[in-house]
């Protein structure tokens, strides 16, 4: 996880499209310039940064369900709850869901945990935009591959 470049998913364990479900880990690093200020002698993630977690698990799940013909913007969260806090060091677990898609439109459903402990789930609505750039969307082949997500597999 390299939270000042908001990437925050280490790596994927489970995509299965047709089931329309990805599962991914992400462990928070003990040192980052964001427990410098949340908070001073007490380091804690953000909740707004485990909404991101959740939104690029899911949001990879929707690349593939759309053949990565677009980029799913998050537009919406829902019933977003934070239930337990997280620390440097702590191993996290996403699932995403994809419950609706089309006209241009995706909707989501997350969750997370550690330890078995739920710390977080929302419901997601995501717009595909088109890739503003071709440099954009060849970075997310590379990103694919450095956290174990079979993109390729699903591009049209």
């Amino acid at each position: 996880m390299r939270l000042e470049y908001f990437q925050m998913i280490d790596r994927f364990t489970a995509v299965d499209v047709g089931a329309r479900v990805a599962r991914a880990v992400c462990k928070v690093p003990m040192e980052s310039p964001v427990f410098v200020g949340h908070f001073p002698g007490y380091p804690l993630m953000p909740g707004v940064l485990l909404i991101e977690c959740m939104a690029q698990t899911t949001g990879w799940l929707v690349s593939a369900l759309t053949g990565f013909t677009g980029l799913p913007a998050l537009a919406g969260v829902k019933e977003g709850k934070i239930r337990n806090a997280v620390f440097p060091g702590d191993e996290l677990e996403f699932e995403g869901r994809v419950i609706h898609e089309g006209s241009g439109y995706a909707i989501g459903e997350a969750k997370g945990w550690s330890k078995g402990a739920p710390i977080c789930d929302a419901t997601l609505t995501y717009r595909i935009v088109p890739y503003p750039s071709k440099e954009l969307r060849d970075g997310l082949w590379q990103w694919a591959d450095r956290i174990n997500f079979p993109a390729r597999e699903y591009a049209k």
